[in-house]
């Protein structure tokens, strides 16, 4: 009885023991998502501004519009995706449901696929399903850590579309999502063709006043260009991580209830066990008082 009670505590000691490492990660994840979705709102009003800019130049530029709409026609031939996942464990099927949707929305296109994976679990999952992977990024761990992996995406998709020049590019990921912890999203990041020229003049001022650019309209449409991709793919990363962590956390709320009912259990079956150990004890020294009373007389 007193090996089993033992043994019973001792789950219980390593059930709390596990319970406080559940409860740090959730304080961890629930920090992480805190700042990743402060960088997502900030990154909204900055996203606004650079389309505000972008409006306001190519509504002056009739012919650079014109230049964007001639160099957007024909189909691309090949097509090239940034897929952002996760390289740590304890996210369920996040992946693997990306990489699923990735594929799926791939085959449709014709021609070449080439992926630039970040992550090396998203790499694995990818080429495990046909994809090519041509390069691997590391998955961020910060908001700092954010910036040089979209600067050297920007680098070698610029690179290698001076060698490909129809080539189209796509950036895949899982976006935060209400109701739901996340969904896979797809935006077409290149070229800046005839289709993103309409979803720019779409832009409304916000003042009756008529804007204008100044010190060279070309000059500042190619600065506010290289803000849209940059922006675009740092929120892209950014709601990933959110939808990461956002899934680590609801992981760990599982977690942590199951670990509570575990303790209640094993509380309650100790507790059982004790009494009877007790109540054996009071019997044997009952049954040998009556013994004794029995013998003297």
């Amino acid at each position: 009885m007193s090996d089993t009670l033992v043994s019973i505590n001792r789950k219980i000691t390593g059930a709390r023991k596990l319970e406080s490492v559940v409860k740090t990660m959730k304080i961890l994840a629930a920090s992480n998502i805190g700042q990743y979705e402060a960088s997502v709102r900030s990154l909204a009003e900055y996203y606004r501004n650079i389309k505000l800019g972008l409006y306001v130049c190519l509504r002056e530029a009739t012919e650079i519009m014109s230049e964007r709409k001639k160099g957007s026609q024909g189909k691309a031939t090949t097509i090239g995706a940034i897929v952002f996942g996760s390289d740590q464990g304890l996210v369920g099927q996040f992946n693997d449901v990306l990489a699923d949707y990735v594929v799926q929305t791939l085959n449709a296109f014709p021609g070449e696929k080439y992926v630039w994976a970040v992550g090396e679990r998203i790499r694995a999952r990818l080429e495990y399903s046909g994809v090519p992977v041509a390069g691997v990024y590391e998955v961020p761990t910060s908001i700092g850590a954010i910036t040089p992996i979209g600067a050297r995406v920007l680098l070698e998709s610029k690179e290698y579309r001076e060698n490909n020049n129809d080539a189209q590019f796509y950036i895949f990921h899982n976006r935060p999502k209400t109701g739901s912890i996340y969904e896979h999203v797809n935006q077409r990041l290149l070229p800046l063709d005839e289709q993103w020229l309409h979803d720019i003049s779409e832009v409304r001022w916000p003042t009756k006043n008529l804007p204008e650019s100044m010190h060279g309209k070309r000059d500042t449409l190619q600065a506010l260009v290289r803000e849209y991709l940059f922006v675009s793919l740092f929120r892209a990363c950014s709601e990933s991580l959110m939808s990461e962590n956002a899934t680590r956390l609801a992981a760990m709320q599982r977690a942590e209830k199951n670990i509570e009912e575990l303790l209640e259990n094993l509380t309650r079956e100790f507790h059982r066990m004790r009494q009877e150990a007790i109540d054996e004890e009071l019997f044997d020294v009952v049954s040998g008082s009556e013994v004794l009373v029995n013998f003297k007389n």
